[in-house]
């Protein structure tokens, strides 16, 4: 089974990917499009350079890739993709062959957990919109995606993650709750930049607290994204 994971930045991501990785079934992949989406863009991310230089930067190789033999000769491949990467040049058709699921987030704690790491932000930086449209886009292919959300699996991680493998038609292993402290092999370049946090961790951490106060000066987003956040809400597991 290839599993497609589709959210923006901040969203627990990188600990659903070690969460998977933690399986001994299952190989994983960190954001595989994102030199190409910084190549395309041009945009000066942290660490670009090394981005650019550790993955490929032609997204039809990188789309090749993931459907092509998958690492260790696991039976199962998890991919951690960004919304925001899938700009128009990067081919979607591949998507068709894998398992996709969303993973959403409420977006004050996705605005509040971004500008911690990156001075700039607006609604193209924090995926939300083009999370939507990835997901009409599986749904046109007659597919019936997967939604689920990352505020349910701190509350609740082995019953969500049990529910989330049973949509997907993946037995559960009790693997998934527990990490190395330290990264994983297969993290990004980008890690160290983003990744301290989820480092230190050895599991998934417990609820969330109250809602993070926006700045002014970034409530235009926050209003902007509540209305994809809240449709995808909806249909979470």
């Amino acid at each position: 089974m290839r599993i497609a994971m589709w959210s923006g930045p901040r969203n627990l991501s990188t600990a659903m990917m070690y969460a998977f990785g933690a399986r001994s079934d299952c190989a994983v992949v960190d954001e595989p499009f994102y030199a190409a989406y910084l190549a395309q863009t041009g945009l000066e991310h942290p660490m670009r350079d090394e981005i650019l230089d550790r993955q490929p930067q032609e997204a039809e190789i990188v789309a090749k890739a993931l459907l092509g033999p998958i690492p260790g000769a696991k039976p199962h491949f998890y991919q951690k993709h960004m919304t925001q990467h899938m700009i128009p040049g990067i081919p979607r058709d591949w998507m068709q062959e894998v398992t996709n699921v969303f993973l959403i987030r409420h977006p004050a704690r996705v605005i509040a957990s971004f500008v911690s790491k990156y001075d700039a932000v607006g609604l193209e930086d924090i995926g939300f919109r083009q999370q939507a449209e990835l997901f009409k886009l599986v749904q046109s292919w007659g597919q019936r995606p997967v939604v689920i959300n990352s505020h349910d699996i701190r509350e609740a991680p082995a019953e969500k993650l049990e529910q989330l493998c049973d949509a997907i038609g993946l037995p559960f292993s009790p693997e998934m709750l527990k990490w190395p402290r330290g990264g994983h092999k297969d993290d990004g370049v980008w890690a160290r930049h983003w990744y301290g946090a989820v480092w230190n961790s050895t599991g998934f951490a417990g609820p969330e607290g109250p809602l993070p106060e926006v700045p002014d000066a970034l409530k235009p987003v926050l209003d902007q994204a509540m209305g994809y956040y809240e449709d995808m809400k909806v249909l979470s597991l």
